[in-house]
């Protein structure tokens, strides 16, 4: 009998990569999922702590792609070794802090060393031609393969026709007339044949999970790195970026102010961290404040969140300023909105 070839399949969680791996295993390919974890996408964070969100599904698409596919996923943490990657990109960034061809060219050569530890023959991505301006394009496949160090171990199953053969389909491991020739930025075929292979549910087609291509999100971490005059971060960092009001009054500290309810709850984990200012006349958000504040900037942060609480119209607002344990109390006047500067919002 044939050997049964094994495939370790990139599996990010969106359309693509789901649809693949399942050409893949109809080929009768021992197909095993790889999901890397930068910090950058935690599907369903958001979703799961604002209720703006909440029929949003909150779930981990790559577990539940594995889950639909019946395969294994392995999730492997490379948060230290993907700061390089961002902080350094050879290929540079696209519209915004999204290092997508170095990213792509990194996760690749980390699933060729698994294959290679773990005994698997070749690697699969869900990448289609033209789909992606930075990363998916003809003339960037081959960078790709060359610098990942898969070379022709790497099979792009669902635009395989419009390239070069691979390994795997030289050697017979796998049917090419069986592979497509999607291209472009519609995602009409893929959806296509999401329903031939019976899958719904799945997520977005044309999302992604990845908050380094969202602009603002790249604003406020430009401004972490500005505020704090090196280029660097850790997962709390990535986390707070995406929650709450940012608010840069002043270059030596920003406010970051919740907008909600669960918001609320969620910076509650963070107030032994900073510099904390809670409402007390009136109910309000809690605020993290990170940087350094003399008293002066604590007066001015605290007209700023009483702005932002049930106190907006009152003469004044009770605020409490907690640092290492100690309470400050400052009875402020709200700042109005046009006092809020727009150069302030991060």
């Amino acid at each position: 009998m044939a050997t049964q070839r094994k495939a370790v399949a990139l599996i990010s969680g969106g359309l693509d990569s789901l649809l693949a791996a399942k050409v893949m295993l109809e080929q009768g390919v021992h197909v095993e999922g790889i999901n890397f974890y930068t910090g950058f996408c935690v599907e369903g964070h958001t979703h799961a702590i604002r209720k703006k969100d909440k029929a949003k599904p909150k779930r981990n698409n790559a577990l539940w792609s594995a889950e639909k596919l019946g395969i294994k996923l392995h999730i492997i943490d490379i948060i230290e070794e993907y700061k390089d990657v961002l902080l350094n990109p050879k290929h540079g960034y696209g519209a915004n802090m999204n290092p997508c061809l170095d990213c792509k060219i990194f996760m690749v050569g980390k699933a060729k060393e698994w294959a290679e530890e773990n005994g698997f023959d070749f690697i699969i991505t869900g990448e289609v031609i033209g789909q992606r301006p930075m990363s998916q394009r003809k003339e960037t496949m081959p960078v790709i393969s060359e610098e990942s160090g898969a070379d022709d171990l790497l099979l792009r199953p669902l635009c395989a026709q419009n390239l070069p053969e691979t390994l795997p389909e030289r050697e017979g491991w796998v049917n090419r007339d069986q592979l497509y020739d999607f291209s472009g930025r519609t995602r009409k075929p893929q959806m296509a044949l999401a329903e031939k292979f019976g899958f719904d549910d799945y997520a977005q087609p044309a999302g992604g999970c990845c908050f380094l291509t969202d602009k603002a999100y790249s604003v406020k971490l430009t401004d972490l790195w500005a505020s704090r005059g090196k280029r660097d971060y850790e997962i709390d960092d990535i986390m707070l970026l995406k929650v709450g009001r940012h608010i840069r009054p002043k270059p030596n500290f920003k406010l970051i102010v919740a907008r909600e309810e669960g918001e609320n709850n969620f910076l509650q984990g963070y107030k032994k961290q900073f510099i904390t200012l809670r409402t007390m006349s009136h109910k309000g958000p809690l605020t993290l404040l990170d940087g350094t504040a003399n008293d002066e900037d604590l007066k001015l942060a605290a007209q700023i969140v009483a702005r932002f609480s049930q106190g907006r119209d009152a003469k004044t607002v009770d605020v409490e300023v907690t640092e290492n344990g100690v309470n400050k109390n400052f009875t402020v006047t709200p700042l109005k909105a046009d006092q809020i500067q727009d150069a302030w919002r991060v």
